[in-house]
């Protein structure tokens, strides 16, 4: 069969290459290779397909799967499937019980068969790429790269298919998973528990309404998705992603999201550091989640409030500058009452200045507890969130906000389900409860 196949092929594509006497480069053979392979590969997989489940495509009886009653193959029914390595078409058999009205092939269940004619294994890749790039540009790089023609409605409806069932469930690594990445990284330092970093944040994404066909859509605006990261930190601060969850999302959903994930952490294996801005939902969820992890303030963030109110006071003058890394050095070495009596005497230049020391001084209040950062360098700790600056960049932002684009909320948040899903390295996973729960007969 392979052999038959393949004389074919030869016989198609490069007999008459030799009879015309051309002598093409290794780059338009590999190309003409690409471009035909799917014939022979997919003759064979046909051949192949046939040969294996000879019994099933030659099936004259089966049990109706509604009522149980047997029933006698009533026909062949013809089936086109697309994979990876080609085209071809299936005749199995097609029941049909009588007194229930129920039609079925049941040999699509032991081919494991796709309702449409792309299956499985294109679907995954296609998704994959769809989760990087554009629909468009996902489709013609597919056929470029893989011989194989995919358009991009097809990779669309199919990625929020995929995402339409990665449930956070599936989308976080399990218990076992997160137990075992926390035992690699202890074991590169014996003795000496791993930090275990909880940071999260908001980003905002563009949504627009839903629009009825041939109607406008209305005003797009931005709504945030509310996220988080987890990591551990190993050798040289190096980031070991364990869990990431974005979306378009009220507080109570973040809370929940956080919390599921943070039973599946056994407490006792690591140090935690909770890392984030100043907004308070942040912090009543971290901290009710992980009530024994230590809170970070965000350096960074914290920086911004002080040269904020630098620039109000003082201007962009070099005494600006002066007096702001004068009072970051007291905030660093954790003098954070200091700092306060220190903007309490400062008169201010005018009313916005007035305005913005008052917003530091109960800034700092509100999070006093949040600022030891020289202590954290000497542990170890982190004292920035840059991790999840980058996770709202890498996630969200590189493959929402493109140019031009607006999205539904829930198609923004399969899309999000899928990333994150690829970066927590479980999408294995979500695309195998997705090929579960499709329909498996036709």
């Amino acid at each position: 069969m392979a052999h038959d196949a393949l004389q074919g092929w030869l016989d198609k594509h490069f007999a008459p290459l030799f009879e015309r006497g051309e002598r093409p480069t290794l780059r338009d053979l590999s190309n003409l290779m690409t471009q035909s392979r799917s014939e022979f590969l997919g003759a064979c997989l046909n051949s192949l397909g046939e040969k294996l489940h000879e019994a099933d495509l030659d099936q004259q009886w089966a049990a109706c799967d509604q009522c149980g009653k047997p029933t006698r193959r009533k026909r062949l029914d013809a089936k086109d499937v697309s994979t990876m390595q080609g085209r071809g078409t299936l005749s199995r058999p097609y029941f049909y019980c009588k007194p229930c009205g129920h039609g079925f092939h049941p040999a699509d269940d032991a081919l494991g068969l796709a309702r449409q004619v792309h299956q499985f294994d294109i679907q995954e890749r296609a998704v994959a790429l769809a989760a990087e790039v554009p629909f468009d540009t996902s489709a013609q790089l597919f056929e470029h790269l893989t011989g194989v023609s995919v358009g991009n409605h097809f990779c669309h409806e199919t990625l929020l298919a995929v995402g339409g069932v990665a449930t956070l469930d599936l989308v976080v690594p399990s218990h076992k998973e997160i137990e075992q990445r926390i035992a690699e990284v202890s074991a590169l330092s014996p003795g000496e528990l791993p930090i275990l970093v909880v940071t999260a944040d908001g980003a905002h994404q563009p949504l627009r309404p839903q629009g009825k066909r041939d109607q406008p859509r209305g005003e797009g605006e931005y709504h945030e998705a509310k996220g988080f990261r987890i990591f551990l930190l190993g050798a040289d601060d190096r980031i070991i992603q364990l869990a990431s969850w974005h979306q378009v999302q009220d507080a109570a959903a973040f809370r929940d999201a956080l919390s599921l994930v943070a039973e599946r952490i056994d407490r006792d294996t690591v140090r935690i550091a909770l890392v984030a801005d100043g907004a308070p939902y942040l912090w009543s969820t971290m901290t009710a989640c992980f009530p024994c992890g230590r809170p970070i303030l965000d350096y960074y963030h914290c920086a911004e409030h002080i040269h904020l109110v630098a620039r109000t006071q003082y201007g962009t003058s070099f005494l600006a500058q002066q007096w702001a890394e004068a009072l970051k050095a007291r905030l660093w070495l954790g003098n954070v009452q200091g700092t306060i009596a220190h903007l309490r005497g400062v008169k201010p230049q005018n009313t916005k200045a007035k305005d913005e020391i008052r917003k530091l001084i109960n800034y700092l209040r509100n999070n006093k507890d949040k600022i030891d950062y020289a202590r954290n360098k000497a542990e170890g700790f982190p004292n920035a969130s840059g991790a999840m600056e980058s996770a709202n960049k890498f996630l969200g932002h590189t493959r929402i906000k493109r140019s031009g684009a607006w999205w539904l909320e829930e198609n923004c948040n399969e899309m999000l389900a899928v990333r994150c899903a690829i970066y927590n390295g479980t999408f294995d996973r979500v695309f195998d409860h997705y090929r579960a729960s499709q329909p498996k007969r036709t």
